[in-house]
């Protein structure tokens, strides 16, 4: 598989097999995206993985917190505004789900409150004395994470629900104060049988993001 194929092929999928992943295997992808970019070499990125019976106090311990409506309070806050384009394309995502998925789409909900059911999920984190500029490598690191897990014939959805809860994650990962938990990247083998994964969201024309001078 090239670049190409990885970036034709990824996509964020909603729901998974129960089937475990290799350890070495996500050691394996871990290890090769640490060839990311970023600035100065500082490579910013904290890397936890959360599998087994751990992920699954996780998961048990976030679903409680939604049933008894626990505020969330990420560690880095989600945008205020949007522009205009945004918020369109943003609008778009459930109609398009719907005309995808059907009544599937439903399951969206309470799928993303079980972090998808994935086997695994992926948590980066950044250390507070960095600036913003430092989600930049993250994003980049991420993006490393996802077209390598294609290449594994594995699948990912990049979700801010996983962070959702924070203090839950420093509890059962032992993650330190000084790190922000950034973002959480479900990965395991995509569930072909649940409509939920037909869906994938649209592009913009580059006409509306690209602009070429010279």
């Amino acid at each position: 598989m090239n670049v190409s194929e990885a970036l034709a092929s990824r996509k964020s999928v909603r729901a998974y097999k129960p089937d475990a992943i290799d350890k070495a295997v996500v050691m394996e992808i871990l290890e090769k995206s640490a060839r990311t970019s970023s600035w100065a070499n500082t490579q910013p990125w904290t890397v936890y993985v959360a599998a087994g019976e751990t992920l699954e106090r996780i998961r048990s311990a976030y679903i409680d917190s939604y049933k008894n409506a626990v505020k969330s309070v990420i560690d880095i806050p989600r945008p205020t505004e949007w522009p205009q384009a945004a918020k369109d394309r943003t609008m778009g995502l459930r109609p398009d789900m719907v005309r995808d998925c059907g009544d599937a789409a439903d399951q969206f909900g309470a799928l993303n409150q079980r972090m998808f059911d994935a086997p695994a999920v992926i948590f980066l984190c950044v250390d507070k004395l960095f600036s913003r500029w430092a989600l930049y490598d993250l994003g980049s690191y991420s993006q490393s994470i996802m077209l390598l897990a294609r290449e594994y014939g594995l699948s990912t959805i990049p979700a801010i629900t996983s962070v959702a809860y924070p203090e839950i994650l420093r509890k059962e990962l032992s993650i330190p104060d000084n790190l922000n938990v950034a973002i959480g990247i479900p990965i395991g083998y995509a569930d072909d049988s649940n409509k939920i994964n037909n869906f994938n969201s649209s592009r913009s024309p580059m006409s509306e993001t690209v602009f070429y001078c010279g």
